[in-house]
């Protein structure tokens, strides 16, 4: 498969995977929400007697927000995919063609290495528009249980959470969150881009649609196995909030881990596992059908 994107504009990528994003979030966020909420169901909700289940979580979302309740928090993801986005998946590129040799292709372990550390690099620029969105996705659960929400919207959120916890709470729980950065790329585009060549050279499909779809349900399924405890600790980490006597819940991410596995098993690290990669299946296929299409139409190489 040839490689001739080096001397290819980095600002056309950069729109292109932006108006990709945007796209494919738009189009999973319900059920990026119903994964957050079951994360946090038993951190919230231990009295209650009934097991969570992402259509029970979807359902109860529905029935006491309204279907706009299943679009708590989009703004703060985009406005998150508008620099996530980019930096990972071009930087991810730039990488992969600064490192391989020309007309040669990386090893799968050295290109899990370069996505795992475009992950990163984009993580910690995102990390405070993550953090806003996870807390207004969690405020819903409030609005549902008759409760004031903590915020009105993503710029009333940055305002108070730098307000009660200093410009450096923008980055809370930064350090699972660039663990899961790390994991969900090395799976992600490690594997898209591993297995998209993969289905092309052994002639199962041309560089189309039907590759690019079997190429994204498989980085999809490693990305979830791989990233999924860390996400539960991210999202734990990020959500709690400092109480009025300053203590927190958890320490630290080994702090959540740990008494996640205590209290609730070892089972609760992929607690959200189907809803995850039900929508990161979705979001991949939407973003790379969609990306590799617009770069098709902008005169760009594949991917």
């Amino acid at each position: 498969m040839k490689r001739s994107s080096e001397n290819e504009p980095t600002h056309t990528k950069i729109l292109l995977t932006s108006l990709s994003a945007m796209v494919a979030e738009t189009s999973t966020f319900p059920i990026d929400i119903t994964k957050t909420r079951l994360q946090l169901h038993s951190q919230q909700s231990s009295s209650s007697s009934r097991p969570a289940t992402a259509f029970r979580v979807a359902a109860d979302i529905v029935r006491r927000e309204s279907v706009l309740g299943l679009y708590q928090g989009l703004s703060p993801a985009i406005i998150r995919h508008l620099f996530y986005t980019p930096i990972r998946i071009v930087g991810y590129e730039h990488l992969r063609n600064a490192v391989a040799e020309e007309g040669t292709s990386l090893s799968l372990s050295t290109k899990a290495l370069v996505g795992g550390l475009s992950g990163i690099i984009a993580q910690l620029v995102a990390s405070p528009a993550d953090l806003v969105k996870v807390r207004m996705q969690a405020d819903g659960r409030l609005v549902s249980q008759g409760i004031q929400p903590r915020y009105s919207g993503p710029v009333d959120a940055l305002n108070k959470i730098i307000h009660a916890e200093g410009v450096q709470g923008l980055w809370k729980g930064v350090f699972p969150n660039v663990q899961r950065a790390f994991l969900v790329n090395m799976g992600e585009l490690a594997c898209y881009d591993h297995a998209k060549r993969f289905v092309i050279e052994n002639h199962i499909a041309d560089d189309n649609i039907y590759a690019h779809t079997l190429a994204s349900i498989m980085s999809g399924l490693a990305a979830t196995t791989l990233s999924c405890p860390a996400d539960v600790v991210k999202t734990r980490m990020m959500n709690q909030a400092t109480s009025e006597d300053s203590k927190l819940m958890y320490r630290n991410s080994y702090d959540c881990l740990v008494k996640t596995v205590k209290a609730e098993g070892l089972r609760a690290l992929w607690k959200g596992f189907l809803p995850t990669w039900a929508r990161l299946g979705p979001w991949q296929f939407v973003f790379w059908v969609s990306y590799e299409k617009f770069r098709q139409l902008a005169g760009l190489s594949s991917f």
